[in-house]
């Protein structure tokens, strides 16, 4: 303890070179602006590559795309859907195909009515077994409810 008592206190005798930090420090700008400048210099060969400016170039995304103005376009798309639900035309005139009002389609409709089925008589040839040959694991015909009661 005593020894470090009368130790003066000092500083490190050797220290760093300002010379070598100043010629780093230059030579990472170099290497900086040489990097930039190649890298600037083949962005120009591939735009010359390609045979056009990078300013004035817009190329449109494939189909579908975003719209612009989404809430106009939808407007416009209901109120040209209602023109053509609410009036009548032709669809195709060479085969005689109109649209109508969806009122009246639907009158139409009700007094014409809509397809159905025509009634089959039951086939009375087909067997449909009735028990089962393997005893109490198969479940009674019409479900495990069947025979109850309500």
């Amino acid at each position: 303890m005593e020894e470090n008592k009368h130790r003066g206190v000092g500083h490190e005798e050797t220290d760093v070179n300002p010379w070598v930090v100043g010629k780093f420090a230059i030579g990472l700008v170099f290497v900086c602006v040489i990097s930039l400048a190649i890298l600037f210099g083949f962005f120009r060969f591939l735009l010359s590559d390609e045979g056009g400016k990078a300013a004035g170039v817009v190329k449109e995304p494939p189909k579908p795309r975003l719209e612009q103005t989404p809430i106009t376009d939808l407007q416009a798309f209901r109120m040209a859907e209602d023109r053509d639900l609410s009036s009548y035309g032709w669809v195709d005139q060479q085969k005689g195909i109109v649209h109508v009002p969806i009122d009246r389609a639907i009158d139409m409709l009700v007094q014409k009515g809509l397809p159905s089925r025509q009634e089959q008589a039951p086939v009375s040839n087909v067997s449909v077994p009735m028990e089962s040959g393997l005893g109490a694991k198969m479940l009674p015909p019409g479900g495990p409810l069947a025979g109850e009661k309500k």
